[in-house]
């Protein structure tokens, strides 16, 4: 090795290569410690494969280590030293030698007899070992993030935008509607009053309050109003009457108030106390009309900001991809569900929800909701069934009887007389 490193160093003079930094250690005549362990020490810097060349390399050791004809190599082999030709000469020459090196060349060992076929799978292998882990590991993120952004493209192609037709609509308030409607979601149950809040009453019952609305719909019918003080309305007088006991004669004051303030939170132009005292023929004074509506707003708290089954309807139908015949029977559906009392035990959005699939059913003969519609009201088929049923129900039995105001409204060809259809009684035989 001294030879060796003094050959070196004078050849590496030769060809005009300044070693710096290398240091030599002077010979030593009596001593057999090695100048140098290693071959990095020699080129004073990171270990490179292509700077050392093989020699000498017995066809022993190449069938131990090297089977494939080192295949990785560039044409040199590791120079043999004393104590390492001791070594193979211990060594027996079976091809089952023991391989001396690496990890790798110890695989690269174990497959040296292998058909050609389980070589080429081998190498294919020892390719893959070469990956290291941490670029695996980026290759499974990057195939991790592929699939979720082709589930992702899936369910947005199973639930299309429904707001896209109104992004230039201010009106429509595209980028905050669905923080609206969670909030109208998680606040809805403010609105609802106890199914049962009649028992409470002392003087009136669930018949008169059905009367009632009755005759408040073809008020607000007569009086053209919007849709939205309709369903407020309705709800300022069942709040009311589970907070307040009411007499008899003052019913139909309480309703009349109570469309006063609907229109003054909802309508452009609000109706006199005059009209309302002419509709009533006359039963109550102005004083009367004024005082009932301080009394209602103190006992609500001023709080006429509550969802109504109006603000889930607009929503679902949109969802729904409804026209003009399938918006007018909904609003045929929900209409008669106001004047029912039993129907307060839904919440607006499934009223809202169980209108529209009603409708559907009505009109198609068949039914259908999709997984837009479910998407956007919450609601399966299944949790819309018994509250469609009732609503079949109704329709069936909406010309009959004395509180006929919601049937007549909705067969006149304003309202496209949705109150003519036939009921989805299928609907009722799936029971």
């Amino acid at each position: 090795m001294e030879n060796r490193v003094h050959a070196m160093k004078s050849e590496n003079y030769h060809q005009g290569v300044a070693m710096e930094g290398v240091k030599f250690v002077p010979e030593a005549a009596n001593t057999n410690r090695r100048v140098l362990r290693d071959i990095k020490n020699i080129i004073g810097g990171p270990h490179q494969h292509l700077a050392v060349t093989k020699r000498g390399l017995s066809e022993k050791y190449v069938a131990a280590v090297d089977p494939i004809k080192d295949q990785n190599s560039f044409g040199g082999h590791r120079p043999v030293t004393r104590k390492f030709a001791a070594t193979l000469s211990n060594q027996p020459t079976s091809a089952h030698l023991a391989p001396i090196g690496s990890e790798r060349q110890k695989r690269n060992a174990e497959t040296a007899f292998h058909t050609r076929a389980d070589m080429e799978s081998s190498q294919s292998t020892k390719m893959s070992d070469d990956i290291p882990f941490q670029m695996l590991s980026e290759m499974d993120e990057v195939m991790t993030s592929e699939l979720k952004e082709i589930e992702m493209e899936d369910i947005e192609e199973a639930a299309p935008d429904i707001d896209s037709c109104d992004a230039g609509n201010s009106l429509a308030v595209v980028d905050y509607v669905d923080e609206i409607y969670s909030f109208y979601r998680r606040t809805e149950g403010s609105s609802c009053v106890a199914p049962n809040y009649m028992s409470s009453q002392t003087d009136i019952n669930e018949k008169m309050r059905g009367i009632l609305i009755d005759w408040l719909i073809e008020v607000h019918y007569k009086l053209e109003l919007l849709e939205e003080t309709l369903f407020l309305t309705v709800n300022i007088i069942d709040r009311f009457l589970a907070r307040e006991n009411v007499v008899r004669k003052k019913l139909q004051l309480v309703g009349v108030t109570a469309m006063l303030l609907a229109c003054k939170y909802e309508e452009v132009s609000v109706p006199v106390v005059e009209d309302l005292i002419l509709i009533c023929d006359r039963a109550y004074t102005r004083a009367d009309i004024l005082e009932m509506e301080r009394m209602i707003v103190n006992i609500l708290k001023f709080n006429m900001s509550v969802p109504t089954p109006y603000c889930f309807m607009r929503r679902f139908l949109k969802a729904a991809n409804s026209d003009k015949k399938l918006e007018l029977m909904s609003f045929f559906m929900i209409e008669l569900s106001l004047v029912e009392y039993e129907m307060l035990k839904f919440c607006p959005s499934m009223l809202a929800a169980a209108a529209i699939y009603t409708a559907q059913c009505t009109l198609n003969g068949f039914k259908s909701w999709n997984k837009c519609c479910e998407m956007h009201t919450k609601y399966s088929e299944e949790q819309l069934m018994d509250c469609s049923r009732i609503m079949v129900v109704l329709h069936q039995r909406a010309a009959l009887g004395k509180l006929t105001g919601v049937h007549r409204k909705y067969s006149t060809f304003r309202y496209g007389c949705a109150a003519k259809s036939e009921a989805a009684t299928f609907l009722l035989e799936a029971c």
